[in-house]
């Protein structure tokens, strides 16, 4: 699935880290922290220290990025949740 392919997809036909990624893609930090918050592991630990990141809370981030085995992410938060989400797509 390409990015492109996942930003179309409806929300039903993903669960877990990707669907925290796809409600953020939309805009939706609240509905993508809700679902963040239920995911255990590394890969929901990244995505919470993503969410925590884009929401400018950097002393949360950092503690998921370590949860998650990461160092935290610098630059463009855009580019962190592209990679994310190649990553976990790659994962399926």
């Amino acid at each position: 699935m390409t990015i492109g392919e996942f930003r179309a997809s409806p929300p039903d036909e993903l669960d877990g880290p990707l669907l925290a990624l796809w409600w953020a893609g939309q805009d939706n930090w609240e509905k993508a922290h809700e679902i963040a918050q239920d995911i255990e592991g590394a890969e929901g630990s990244w995505v919470h220290a993503y969410l925590h990141r884009k929401e400018g809370d950097q002393s949360n981030a950092s503690y998921w990025y370590g949860r998650a085995g990461r160092s935290a992410a610098e630059g463009d938060s855009e580019a962190e949740w592209h990679q994310i989400v190649e990553e976990l797509l790659a994962r399926r």
